[in-house]
């Protein structure tokens, strides 16, 4: 239907143009139909239809659709402008539908071209069992894909590698966290463990030094062997009997008691040497004095090495002891020793005070008696 609509207009349009006369200058015949300007006219080739859309060849698909709006805006019969003319426009759009069919035929031609091409390279490339290898890495010839392969498993083996080791870090790390949170748990409770046994300690001496432990019933009595306590356990219990009746103490308790009783008897010898001398020190006495003083030092340091032997083995802490300073012991027994004697010598003086008192009673007692008599 709609080509015999067309033929028709066509015959109407030569007749037209029969009847009218001719001119000098051709005159372009165009009509409307359904909002369509046509014409007699086209573009003679696509360089013409690139011309009169002012763009060259090579161009975009955009391009060309910017390009034909730009020059529809400026000649189309009703965009209202000063340039508009419906035959520049109708030539336009013309050469606009002429470049698109290039364009499209144009672009199927090269995808059929590259598809043949594929089909061509396919079909020429040898399926030999080499190119199935390599985990299908690379390309070119079986050497340079088995270099590229060889390459290919360098750089993932040391992928697995660092990956590897990142793993191995983050365990160590959380290892390392696990560990420290322990650690210090362990330091907390041996710390509080410390901090209790020196309260016990602390308030057991208070307790002694108070005499809270002086009128106890057991007092000055053996203990009681192989009592039964609920808060040991049987085989501790045991252990300690067998060791109690072999007469075992600690090695601790056995240096304690001797840097004791060695501290005491050097501090008798000492008192007993000053007090020996007397007053006042003479040269000769001096002399014996350092003598003795320095006999005194060289036994402190002995003792103090001991010392340091209880503090390796002593299980408490708070149990170890501090060294002994000669200098401080010399002085102590010389002031003890003034002070002994400042109080013989008062008491000397309070004796011969009494006595002279009562020798003076007896006179005065004798001499009342004599008055009475005499009376």
């Amino acid at each position: 239907m709609m080509m015999m609509m067309l033929r028709k207009i066509k015959c109407r349009v030569w007749i037209c143009s029969a009847l009218v006369p001719k001119t000098d200058k051709p005159f372009l015949h165009h009509f409307i139909y359904h909002h369509r300007l046509l014409s007699d006219l086209r573009p003679k080739s696509i360089k013409d239809s690139y011309r009169l859309l002012n763009l060259q060849e090579g161009c975009s698909m955009d391009d060309v659709r910017n390009s034909y709006r730009d020059l529809a805006k400026q000649y189309h019969p009703d965009s209202g402008s000063a340039t508009a003319d419906s035959a520049t426009f109708v030539q336009i759009e013309e050469a606009y539908r002429v470049v698109l069919n290039y364009m499209t035929k144009k672009m199927k031609s090269s995808e059929n071209n590259e598809e043949d091409e594929e089909d061509k390279f396919k079909s020429k490339t040898p399926q030999h069992r080499q190119y199935l290898s390599f985990e299908g890495v690379g390309f070119g010839t079986p050497s340079q894909r088995q270099r590229q392969y060889m390459q290919f498993r360098v750089d993932r083996a040391s992928e697995q590698v660092m990956e590897y080791r990142k793993q191995k870090m983050e365990r160590e790390l959380v290892m390392s966290e696990a560990m420290l949170a322990k650690d210090v748990r362990q330091s907390k409770k041996a710390k509080i463990t410390q901090a209790i046994e020196r309260l016990v300690e602390d308030l057991i001496q208070e307790s002694m030094a108070k005499g809270d432990f002086e009128n106890l019933s057991g007092k000055g009595k053996p203990l009681q062997k192989f009592s039964d306590c609920p808060h040991i356990d049987p085989m501790t219990h045991n252990l300690n009997r067998i060791l109690i009746d072999n007469g075992y103490q600690p090695e601790w308790i056995l240096i304690q008691k001797e840097i004791r009783e060695t501290i005491e008897k050097l501090r008798k010898d000492m008192m007993a040497s000053r007090n020996k001398l007397g007053e006042p020190m003479t040269p000769q006495k001096e002399k014996q004095w350092k003598e003795s003083c320095e006999q005194f030092t060289e036994s402190i340091q002995a003792l103090n090495k001991r010392i340091n032997d209880f503090n390796l083995v002593v299980p408490i802490l708070s149990r170890q002891m501090v060294h002994f300073n000669a200098g401080k012991e010399i002085s102590r027994v010389q002031e003890s020793c003034k002070s002994q004697m400042k109080r013989n010598s008062e008491k000397e003086t309070k004796k011969t005070e009494n006595e002279s008192s009562r020798s003076s009673d007896i006179k005065a007692s004798f001499f009342k008696w004599m008055n009475l008599i005499l009376k």
